[in-house]
């Protein structure tokens, strides 16, 4: 152990040499619950500032300092004052200690001094519970890849007011105390993964019909032919185009909704053009463009004839699509057990158009859109549940607690089973982690240092100016406060973090080439020195992924097109997302091995969604193919088959025939089954030929 004393300044530095780092780096076996094994993390036991051992460690300092103090001199006039009060000749000892990093060790620097926060002498000694300065090098970049600028708008003061779900008042100044305490975590044993009884031959319409079953087909089916008849009574006028759907004919529908988010053009009518290089003859033999718009057109899931009007009683605000949520939300449960890790955070939907529930977020790359609330599984990234925002509610107190309803619903079924839930800084708050707990679930996340219940002495006010990588804690049982400075100042709270453990996350690898030297904060391996933090923030780092690699797999590919109709976003949204969590459970239970069949390389979401669509639509042919069909097995007597030239419409359009050879003529007259526009001379028999 080796000491130092700069100006007014006390620092203690536990050095760890590469020899003696087995005894202080944990390895991977008795590293922290959910924490990465290259990750190197040291526990800091907690030391007292106004103990006996250090008051005599402080007499010994005044003895080293009186015989240094010619040094200090010259450094402080050399260098000058750093920021926060330390002396410049302490970021020099850091560049040391950056080096000592970089060759194999790591120096953690424990404050245990006055650390640059303005207190008096009397109140600094009430008021200090523990704090770490790890700053081991001071060339450290600022940036960092974890991001709390989401933060959602604040929630009201007095919306944790809940007795029930507090034992003791978390305002109260004994509340928190000094962080000595051992925190108990109990073993995650259920069973977690798959939950299906499909066999190696299933294929991915197998795995879908887990998440998205034939019963929700017939149902889409059913109320879209009496939304289509419901329609045609309120206008007074029958739809001449319009003509029953069925099963098969509502799965080739989702099946080519599913292939124009792989193949996206800006208008749906071009995938059925008759240029070559845009137009799809897949969509072409599949239906026509018009039998296409029609299902779009009364595409329903509900009864609109029973549907409440707002203020009648039994009103749902989601209504036209509560089948599907019912479905839906049951099989996402269902199919696949939650794993230890969680993750509870938000998503949202692009819309166009004016709705209710939109909501304008401008700290999110998608600044407007409808919002989801979703819980899923750190590591696979699949959905278990979803909350939809509907706007909000009309009392003043259930909209601030807004946050604590959610988390709560969310992990509805859970109890007992010590998942460890990563959230959001809208949802984490004293009353929150503290149910949890009770109910046997571990959190942690970031939260905002005003709302109720976060210590007074960690919030910015009082702390001050922290440096990168200095932190304070407090605790309370398995409950952790902590405020740190990261690329900017973060407080957070967990229950499943022990206190004064920092961890060194390795950074980006770094190609050495050949010729070029090593850079500033880089080792002799490649990779670069991370900034170091506290265990709530290296957790939430490492676990909370869960919604994003959801909403990765789910924004490669976009299923639906945008529309008038808001509900229509949510019904896609689901389809989308059954989708996604049908090619987890297919990669999860088959290991990485594809479907037989397939003779690809890599069975990535790709070629999952296309053999999904391949399969949804079959061997299915709408009017327009089987006509073709017909065209050709009979070109010789088109006339006995009821092709004839006729009046098509008082606008004349483009011959369709003179169009193939490159020619401009138009027409009025042409052949309404093929549903074309043809010359009155040879164009209708040599188009037919």
């Amino acid at each position: 152990m080796a000491t130092a004393r700069k100006g007014r300044e006390l620092f203690t530095i536990l050095e760890t040499s590469a020899d003696a780092e087995s005894s202080t780096a944990c390895d991977g076996r008795d590293s922290p619950l959910n924490l990465s094994a290259d990750v190197k993390w040291f526990e800091i036991p907690y030391r007292k500032p106004d103990s006996d051992e250090e008051n005599g460690v402080r007499e010994e300092e005044e003895v080293v300092e009186e015989e240094e103090e010619e040094d200090d001199d010259e450094y402080e006039d050399e260098d000058g004052e750093g920021e926060n009060g330390f002396p410049a000749a302490a970021a020099a000892g850091t560049a040391d200690a950056a080096g000592f990093l970089a060759g194999g060790g790591c120096n953690i620097i424990l404050v245990t001094g006055s650390n640059g926060i303005n207190h008096d002498e009397e109140e600094y000694a009430d008021d200090c519970y523990y704090s770490t300065s790890t700053n081991c090098s001071d060339t450290a970049s600022n940036d960092s890849d974890i991001d709390f600028s989401d933060l959602e708008e604040e929630e009201r003061r007095s919306c944790f007011g809940f007795e029930e779900d507090s034992d003791e008042d978390c305002t109260s100044a004994d509340f928190w105390g000094e962080p000595d305490q051992v925190i108990s975590i109990e073993p995650f044993a259920a069973a977690s993964g798959p939950q299906h009884s499909l066999g190696d031959d299933a294929d991915t319409r197998d795995y879908f019909r887990i998440l998205f079953p034939d019963s929700l087909f017939e149902h889409m089916v059913e109320q879209t032919n009496k939304y289509a008849l419901y329609r045609q009574r309120r206008s007074g006028k029958s739809d001449p185009h319009w003509h029953p759907t069925d099963v098969r004919e509502m799965r080739a529908y989702v099946g080519l909704n599913v292939l124009m988010g792989i193949n996206q053009l800006p208008d749906t009518g071009m995938y059925w053009a008759s240029d070559i290089f845009i137009g799809n003859a897949g969509f072409k033999k599949t239906m026509t463009a018009r039998r296409f718009e029609k299902l779009t057109q009364y595409l329903q899931l509900c009864d609109r004839e029973t549907e409440p009007v707002r203020g009648e009683r039994g009103y749902d605000a989601l209504f036209k699509i509560r089948p599907l949520l019912d479905v839906v939300e049951n099989t996402m449960w269902d199919s696949y057990a939650p794993n230890r890790c969680l993750t509870i955070d938000k998503c949202a939907i692009v819309t166009k158009g004016r709705f209710s529930p939109t909501q304008c977020m401008p700290s999110k790359p998608l600044r407007k859109g409808l919002t989801v609330w979703m819980l899923c599984d750190a590591r696979t990234g699949f959905c278990h549940r979803a909350k939809i925002y509907v706007g909000k509610p009309d009392e003043d107190e259930a909209a601030a607690c807004l946050g604590y309803r959610v988390a709560t619903s969310l992990v509805r079924g859970l109890e007992r089973q010590y998942h460890h839930v990563f959230m959001d800084g809208f949802f984490t708050s004293v009353p929150l982690l503290q149910r949890l707990l009770r109910d046997g679930l571990y959190a942690c996340g970031p939260t905002q240092p005003r709302r109720r219940g976060y210590p007074e002495v960690l919030r910015p006010s009082n702390v001050g100016k922290l440096s990168q990588g200095e932190f304070y804690q407090c605790q309370r049982g398995n409950l952790v406060a902590t405020v740190t400075r990261d690329a900017k100042v973060v407080s957070c709270l967990s229950t499943n973090s022990a206190p004064g453990i920092v961890g060194i996350s390795p950074g980006r690898q770094r190609a050495e080439a050949d010729g070029e030297e090593e850079g500033d904060g880089v080792n002799c391996s490649g990779s670069s020195l991370g900034v170091p933090r506290p265990l709530p923030l290296l957790l939430y780092q490492e676990n909370m992924r869960g919604v994003d690699l959801c909403d990765q797999l789910r924004e490669c590919y976009q299923v639906g097109r945008p529309c008038k109709k808001w509900w229509r976003y949510f019904l896609w949204f689901y389809v989308n997302l059954c989708i996604v969590n049908a090619y987890v459970i297919l990669r999860e239970s088959r290991g990485g091995t594809p479907p037989a069949g397939f003779s690809g390389k890599q069975f990535t979401q790709r070629h999952f969604r296309v053999r999904l669509a391949q399969q949804l639509i079959g061997d299915y042919q709408g009017a327009r193919g089987m006509e073709r069909a017909a065209r050709k097995r009979h070109a010789d007597s088109p006339i006995e088959y009821g092709h004839r030239l006729e009046r098509m419409s008082e606008r004349s359009r483009r011959c369709r025939n003179c169009t193939n050879k490159g020619l401009r003529h138009e027409s009025v007259f042409g052949c309404k089954i093929c549903n074309v526009h043809l010359c009155r001379g040879g164009c209708f028999s040599e188009f037919h030929k």
